[in-house]
Order: C-alpha cells, then sequence, then structure tokens
C-alpha cells in the first residue's frame, strides 16, 4: 500500500520520467494522472464520485470565452508575420539609426519590440528578423556573436510585451484579468527593451569594431523619403496595437473581442502592403490550429493531474514544503524563480503555466504576494527558456535559418549575455515590485467627508429604520 503522504511526490516525479522518454506532455500529464486517480480510488483516499468532477473541468476549459483569444492572438501574428510588415519596419529603422555604431543592432530590438507587441510569437519573430538582417549584418561586419545574439534576444521580448501569449494563460491559470495583467507587464518589457538597448550603447563604445556603422552607400535614403519610409512601416502598427490594447485597457472590449479586431486589422494590413493572399490566409490559419489543438490538449491533461494531484493532498504538500523556506515572500520567490530557470531548460511557457502556476499560485497568495506581480515575474523568468544554451528554442529558430559559417558554438555563446540581460531584468521586478504595480498604486478618488455609510439602528424590539451614519474625515 503507498502512503498517502508520498503520492504526491510520486506523481510529480512520475510527470518527469515520462517527459524525460520524449513523451508528448499534454498525454503524459493525463497518463500520470489517471493511474494514480485509480491507485488513490483503490487505497480509498477518495470516493470514486470524485473523479466526476473531471468532465465539469474539462466542460469549463470548452465554454471558457477567454481562452478564444489565443487563437485569435495567434492568426493576428501569423498574418503579420507573413506580410512582409518586418521587411517595411526593418528597413526603414535600420536607415534611420545606420549611420551610428551598432544602428542595426538599435534596429533590430526597437523593430523586435513592435514586431512582438503585434505578432505575440517568439518563432514569427526570430525568423523574420534572421532572415532580414542577419545577412545585412554579416555583410558590414557585424560580430557573429553579437549579431546572433541581438536577433534572438529581439525576439524573446514577445513573450513579456502585451498581447503575449503567455500573459493570457497566466492571467487564466492565476484568476486574474487579462487586462491587468497586461497593464502589469508594460513597465517590465520597457525595462527589457531598454536594458537590452543600453548594452549595445555600451558595446558600441567599448568594442565599436563589433558593430560598425552602415557605410555610405548602403544608406540609400534620406530626408523625407527616409521618413515617410519609417512611418509607412510603424504608424500602421502602432495603430493596431493601440487598436488591441487600448480597448483592453480602457474597458471597451474583452481580450476575446480585441484579439478578433486585432485579427482583423491584421488581414487589413496585409491588404494595405498588397501582400494579402488566399495562401497567406490559409497558412496563417494552419498555424493557428496547430497551436490551438496544442494549447487545449496541454490544458484539458494539465485538469486531469491537477485534478488527482489534489486529491491525494499534493496542494498542500507543495505549501507545506514552500512556506517553510527561510526569508519569508522573498525566499520563496527566490526558490521558485530558480526552480522555474531550471524548468525551462525542458519545457516550453505552455506546459509550465499549465503545470507548476496552478501549484504555486495558492502558496503564493496565502504568502500575501500580489498575483500579477507573481505571475508577471514568471513570465519575465520563462523568457529565459528561450535564450538559455543548448535548449532555447529562440537559439534552435535561430540555427535553422543561420548561415553555415555560422558555428552552432558562436550563437550559443552570443546568447549568453542577453541572458544574463534577463535574469537581470528578474532580480529588478523581484526587488522593486512597482515596476509591475504601479498603475496600483494611484491615490483612490474619493471624497471623506462624504462617505455614509446605512445601517440599521434598533429603536424597540422589532422596530428596525434605516438611518445614516456620518463618518467625520480623519484629522
Amino acid at each position: 500500500m503507498i502512503p498517502l503522504d508520498i503520492m504526491a511526490p510520486l506523481m510529480f516525479g512520475g510527470l518527469i520520467v515520462f517527459m524525460l522518454f520524449g513523451f508528448p506532455v499534454a498525454f503524459s500529464l493525463a497518463a500520470v494522472g489517471l493511474f494514480f486517480g485509480f491507485i488513490a480510488i483503490e487505497h480509498g483516499y477518495f470516493a470514486p464520485v470524485f473523479m466526476e468532477n473531471l468532465p465539469l473541468r474539462l466542460f469549463g476549459i470548452m465554454s471558457n470565452d477567454l481562452l478564444l483569444a489565443i487563437p485569435f492572438f495567434t492568426f493576428m501574428g501569423a498574418i503579420l508575420e507573413r506580410c512582409g510588415l518586418a521587411e517595411d519596419l526593418l528597413e526603414g529603422t535600420g536607415q534611420l539609426f545606420g549611420p551610428v555604431p551598432g544602428g542595426l543592432a538599435y534596429a533590430v530590438i526597437i523593430v523586435g519590440a513592435i514586431l512582438g507587441a503585434i505578432t505575440g510569437t517568439v518563432a514569427a519573430s526570430v525568423i523574420a528578423m534572421g532572415m532580414i538582417s542577419l545577412p545585412i549584418m554579416m555583410r558590414y561586419g557585424y560580430d557573429k556573436r553579437l549579431a546572433t545574439g541581438v536577433i534572438a534576444a529581439s525576439g524573446t521580448i514577445t513573450q513579456l510585451i502585451p498581447p503575449s501569449l503567455v500573459l493570457v494563460i497566466l492571467a487564466d491559470q492565476l484568476g486574474r484579468s487579462v487586462g491587468d495583467m497586461y497593464k502589469g507587464a508594460i513597465g517590465p518589457s520597457i525595462l527589457q527593451t531598454l536594458l537590452f538597448l543600453l548594452f549595445i550603447f555600451v558595446v558600441s563604445i567599448v568594442k565599436p569594431h563589433k558593430m560598425p556603422p552602415l557605410p555610405k552607400e548602403a544608406r540609400t535614403l534620406s530626408g523625407w523619403p527616409l521618413i515617410r519610409r519609417v512611418l509607412w512601416g510603424m504608424v500602421p502598427s502602432i495603430a493596431l496595437i493601440f487598436l488591441v490594447l487600448g480597448t483592453i485597457f480602457l474597458g471597451l472590449a474583452t481580450p476575446t473581442e480585441a484579439g478578433a479586431m486585432g485579427a482583423v486589422g491584421a488581414i487589413i494590413l496585409a491588404a494595405m502592403h498588397r501582400r494579402l493572399t488566399w495562401p497567406l490566409v490559409r497558412e496563417g490559419m494552419d498555424t493557428t490550429m496547430r497551436i490551438t489543438a496544442m494549447v487545449v490538449f496541454i490544458l484539458i491533461g494539465s485538469n486531469v493531474f491537477s485534478l488527482v494531484f489534489q486529491g491525494v493532498d499534493g496542494g498542500i504538500w507543495i505549501e507545506h514544503m514552500l512556506t517553510g523556506l527561510p526569508g519569508g515572500p522573498i525566499g520563496f520567490l527566490i526558490v521558485v524563480n530558480i526552480f522555474v530557470f531550471f524548468l525551462a531548460f525542458f519545457l516550453d511557457f505552455f506546459e509550465i503555466a499549465f503545470i507548476i502556476v496552478p501549484l504555486l499560485a495558492p502558496v503564493a497568495t496565502s504568502l500575501g504576494i500580489d498575483l500579477i506581480w507573481f505571475g508577471v515575474l514568471l513570465c519575465v523568468n520563462m523568457q529565459t527558456s528561450f535564450m538559455h544554451p543548448p535548449f532555447g528554442f529562440a537559439l534552435f529558430y535561430l540555427r535553422s535559418i543561420a548561415p553555415k559559417d555560422i558555428k552552432t558554438s558562436e550563437i550559443y555563446w552570443g546568447a549568453l549575455p542577453w541572458l544574463g540581460l534577463q535574469l537581470l531584468l528578474v532580480i529588478i521586478v523581484i526587488v522593486w515590485p512597482q515596476s509591475v504595480t504601479y498603475w496600483l498604486d494611484a491615490p483612490l478618488n474619493v471624497d471623506l467627508d462624504k462617505i455614509q455609510i446605512d445601517v440599521p439602528s434598533v429603536e424597540e424590539p422589532g422596530d428596525y429604520t434605516d438611518q445614516p451614519i456620518e463618518i467625520p474625515a480623519p484629522e
């Protein structure tokens, strides 16, 4: 007979074993959950009726309107990735910053941030930026490590900057508003972009030969033609960003409705660039179908696993293990971030969000940690899953399109400084929570002199009248 107090650790260990063997995560989660569910019923840890909650959970997934934002934002990103928007943005911005050392690197980071805000997918950003800018950087003498590192880093900004898909998932798993999660992520995403730009600035001063300016013959635009090219690339994109995010922040639309508007806006932008074709739309629909199906299957598997895990007191096991850490909330945050950092070597952000976050959220709540701050902090940390060698997905994407004369080791070494900057942002967010919660700190616009509370006062037994009681303003 398996004791109850080791059922939860065995479930967690069994899941790791399944994933190490290379089984799909969604099916591994469901298989481990059902296997230990049968054992728990056999041992009498919970009754068979407990498993009747599973169909209700699965129906809840299918009827969750918030999750519709995932296919909408995915379709928006897939269309914009293929419609040539990145080329237009990079051409104008590269010409604008070309005369200064590191000009192309500045352009890659800025365009990566803009592209991330309108596509929402790391793969799209890295592949598009790599195919367009890497040959140009190599042609004009950029250091290979620096060029590959800046391209991979520019794509990972997509993970954090709204309307990131991972923020939608984290909001759903933490039970918080997507709009609030987006507001909280704006500060760290700006900080991340500024850290990257500052690093380029420092390297351009210390080692300018690694990122030379564009030669005069390569700067073919100047004056009004240059300004027009930059505006043509940026203004429609920024307008789409404000349309999607602004309606969410102002409460005019839900994330699902904003995602639908973004999908329509992407089609309009593709038509404006004269690149809207049926093959383009079909490819976008195919990408959307694959990603959405993957997310739904992982979510179903994680619900099977988490139901049984909670049934064998897994939540209590996690809470006892993490609340007893030295250092209180800070100790908890440090341990959790180290754990997520290493877990990201093997799992992508969808899997971490569905498996780990539901286990950590109750502990964070019991420690008094704001869940918006906690969710954004985890999102900042999960950025590193795309950058750390040898498993970073951004590095895989870049390797697939990089010329053969660029070694894999150069891509890995080039990623390390940017990985350090991402970890620096994790530290900044921990020690400076206001970078996330700044919008919550605004004073309430309330006139204390006019506050009234209506309470019943007792005149005689059975005689109740409502009388307002005025509360004086504090001295």
